[in-house]
């Protein structure tokens, strides 16, 4: 028989760390050298749960935050037109007036990213199929855009959000099933490749940069099946990369500048990704396949890391 103070030795052991599942225990979780644990983890959540929802494959979204709706930047815009007219010899007013002005010009592109997103969705997600569906990083600007028009169809969209010093939050059009939350970069650049059948870039900064050459560097290394790129806005582009100058200092191949394709609109852009496919005398969306057990889904994730899309 245990006396009162073995019992509440008992009590004190069960409250300690050790005792807790390992897989309860956050703190031990985030160790050091619990990494690779969480990076598993990390390409399985995901993989998981897409593959729950049936999605087979899909049209990633790139561009900048920063491009929103026209409502949305005209009453900055006027009102930098007004301080400006107070103070005309104010340089910083005068600069920040001309930036507004240039992210007015570039709405146009939110309404584009948009309307791609609802014919693509409209299209392919029909009768329970999910293909082509929407990818973004979740956040606003251009992402909103993209998963915004799947949501206007009722359509399913993904968002692979990054944990970030300034916390990011995601935009309200993402699926809420498809919405996932990534500390690891890396991990998130693999999901968005795993199922991508085309890529769209918008004019961005840095993040939109760091993804484009990503994407060419995987096609042009045969790291991943070739699949069209489309640089939406070819003004934009052709100042913001000179392509054409690394091809003739030869520091990139002449085949190297057709791995991308140019485009103005929606339509044009649905457009060449279906030429793209039909040039390479492949099928644009997956052939039919019979669903494996849900007991293979751990196995076929980890078969999927390693292949990233035929790797």
């Amino acid at each position: 028989m245990y006396t009162k103070k073995d019992l509440q030795r008992m009590a004190r052991l069960k409250k300690s760390p050790a005792y807790m599942r390992a897989y309860e225990d956050l703190k031990f979780l985030s160790r050091e050298d619990l990494r690779p644990v969480r990076l598993q983890l990390e390409l399985l959540k995901p993989e998981v749960m897409l593959q729950e929802q049936g999605i087979r494959s899909t049209v990633v979204v790139f561009g900048s935050t920063r491009t929103v709706e026209k409502a949305d930047i005209l009453p900055v815009v006027k009102a930098l037109e007004k301080k400006a007219a107070r103070e005309p010899d104010n340089t910083q007013v005068a600069d920040s007036l001309a930036i507004a002005r240039r992210l007015l010009a570039k709405t146009k592109y939110y309404d584009q990213a948009r309307a791609f997103a609802r014919l693509v969705t409209s299209a392919y997600q029909t009768n329970g199929q999910n293909d082509y569906v929407i990818v973004t990083g979740g956040g606003p600007g251009i992402m909103e855009a993209a998963n915004r028009g799947a949501h206007d169809v009722k359509g399913k969209s993904v968002g692979l959000n990054i944990t970030l010093p300034e916390e990011q939050f995601p935009n309200p059009y993402i699926t809420p099933e498809l919405c996932f939350q990534f500390h690891y970069f890396a991990l998130r650049k693999m999901h968005f490749m795993m199922r991508a059948k085309a890529m769209l870039f918008f004019p961005g900064g840095y993040g939109t940069m760091d993804e484009l050459f990503e994407a060419l560097t995987l096609v042009q290394t045969g790291k991943v099946k070739s699949l069209p790129v489309i640089l939406f806005g070819k003004e934009f582009w052709t100042k913001a990369v000179n392509l054409q100058f690394l091809r003739d200092e030869g520091v990139i191949g002449p085949q190297d500048i057709e791995l991308f394709r140019y485009a103005e609109t929606a339509e044009e852009a649905w457009r060449k990704i279906q030429d793209y496919y039909r040039e390479k005398g492949r099928p644009y969306v997956p052939s039919d396949r019979p669903q494996k057990a849900k007991s293979a889904k751990v196995t076929r994730a980890a078969s999927r890391s390693r292949r990233v899309r035929g790797r």
